[in-house]
């Protein structure tokens, strides 16, 4: 059922680039994100980290250089994406196959402790605004006092003008960037697809997606509206910390 090393490390390589084709100056978003849970995170033993919606642990692998001695629990749904993280990023992570907003997902956690920091990228907007909120109460309920949330993602803005604004902006820096010229999502994982080492870990991704849902149900959410829904879920402090066209990093903030 497992992949090779060599299988996984091109897969996640060209994973790598094709996500460069979406995610506005997707490194310094990630860098940023290091940076929030480095700061909350400091002077504290082995802190205790988790990553939402992993895929295949391109963030976790970049928190774990930046934070050797912490200790990363990175969750997904997709058992594809997990596994190549598993074999590519294996000592990154500790890796937990469960989906974020269904009931009792928290429980596959096996956390032991309170958390030091959740963090996600481009993972949270598919939620439905319901489920968001529920997810981010759970979250702040595992979350240390003092702990922060630290989301990365595309926020439409308030009104149709100034988000095709942010919009154009982000598209204009990916294009001087070269990050168009990469394959896009659809591209990777057709080509995925056609790879043999890859073929159970597919069918099981298909018996998954019909009871998985999906979409981007939350997707049209301003980043001000997820303020809201923080502040109503118990997080005292909430404030962007980075934005470049319509992509940002949020930061709440628990008492």
């Amino acid at each position: 059922m497992g992949v090779s090393m060599a299988t996984a490390k091109m897969w996640v390589e060209r994973w790598e680039r094709q996500q460069q084709h979406y995610a506005v100056d997707r490194e310094e978003r990630f860098t940023v994100v290091a940076d929030v849970v480095e700061h909350v995170t400091a002077g504290r033993d082995r802190p205790l980290v988790l990553d939402l919606g992993c895929g295949p642990g391109s963030l976790a692998a970049r928190l774990a250089e930046r934070l050797p001695d912490a200790e990363i629990v990175a969750v997904d749904m997709d058992p594809l994406l997990l596994e190549l993280g598993r074999t590519h990023h294996a000592g990154a992570a500790r890796y937990v196959d469960t989906l974020i907003g269904d009931d009792g997902w928290t429980d596959a956690l096996e956390l032991g402790r309170p958390l030091d920091a959740a963090v996600s990228t481009t993972a949270l907007h598919y939620l439905p605004e319901p489920t968001l909120l529920c997810t981010y109460r759970r979250l702040g309920s595992l979350l240390r006092s003092g702990g922060a949330l630290v989301n990365g993602d595309h926020f439409p803005q308030d009104g149709p003008l100034c988000s095709e604004l942010t919009a154009h902006v982000g598209r204009r820096r990916a294009e001087r960037a070269g990050s168009h010229g990469h394959e896009d999502w659809e591209s990777w994982w057709a080509a995925a697809a056609r790879d043999p080492e890859l073929a159970d870990l597919f069918t099981q991704r298909e018996q998954r997606r019909p009871a998985s849902g999906g979409g981007n149900e939350g997707g049209h959410l301003t980043a001000a509206r997820h303020a809201e829904l923080l502040r109503q879920a118990g997080f005292g402090q909430v404030a962007p910390v980075w934005q470049f066209g319509d992509s940002h990093v949020l930061v709440a903030v628990k008492d």
